[in-house]
């Protein structure tokens, strides 16, 4: 019986999300994973494609049905041993509309949360120090990735500056030459 991966009404990056989780538990097997709209339909056929898996998509009173078989290849595991380190200087992710940015941002640490490739720290600088302090949508994604290990760090002359030193929910507060450090020692830092 082939196993059903139900991610109608799902917002990114949730679907492609709960595709991985069922097809990282498994070592071979089938799985139809319906989706109700086109963006996630890509997606979902981007991350079999990108994984080696063999999909096809039917679409179906505006479901689409995309059917994943994962075969037992014996493929090596990917190494996720490097260290690196992300810096995050706004609480928006990209240029453009503030609305987007931050839901973008939302979006990005969950998926980041929920990725087998974390960072060793996470460094949060200027208005990047808003998402780790109330009022943040991110507080359950940087809690997770905290949880899983990862360094959380929020520049305290930037809290100070926002008047957010008080309001800090999760991770410590650091100062620049620890900052420096760590971005030194970092085999590769991602600044967004």
């Amino acid at each position: 019986m082939i196993h059903t991966i139900d991610c109608k009404g799902l917002k990114c990056p949730q679907p492609v999300i709960n595709t991985k989780k069922y097809f990282d538990s498994i070592n071979q097997g089938e799985a139809c994973v319906i989706v109700d709209n086109e963006v996630a339909k890509n997606n979902i056929s981007k991350f079999a494609e990108s994984n080696g898996f063999k999909w096809k998509v039917t679409e179906e009173n505006g479901l689409y049905n995309i059917t994943i078989t994962k075969e037992n290849c014996g493929c090596q595991v990917m190494d996720f041993t490097k260290k690196f380190t992300i810096v995050i200087s706004t609480d928006k992710l990209g240029e453009g509309d503030d609305t987007l940015g931050a839901n973008l941002m939302k979006s990005y640490l969950f998926a980041l949360s929920e990725n087998d490739n974390i960072p060793t720290d996470i460094i949060f600088l200027n208005g990047g120090v808003k998402l780790t302090t109330e009022g943040s949508p991110c507080i359950e994604s940087i809690q997770k990735l905290k949880d899983r290990g990862v360094n959380i760090l929020s520049c305290g002359t930037c809290l100070d500056f926002y008047g957010l030193k008080e309001k800090l929910l999760i991770g410590e507060i650091s100062n620049m030459y620890t900052i420096v450090e760590l971005m030194n020692k970092a085999e590769n830092t991602i600044k967004l």
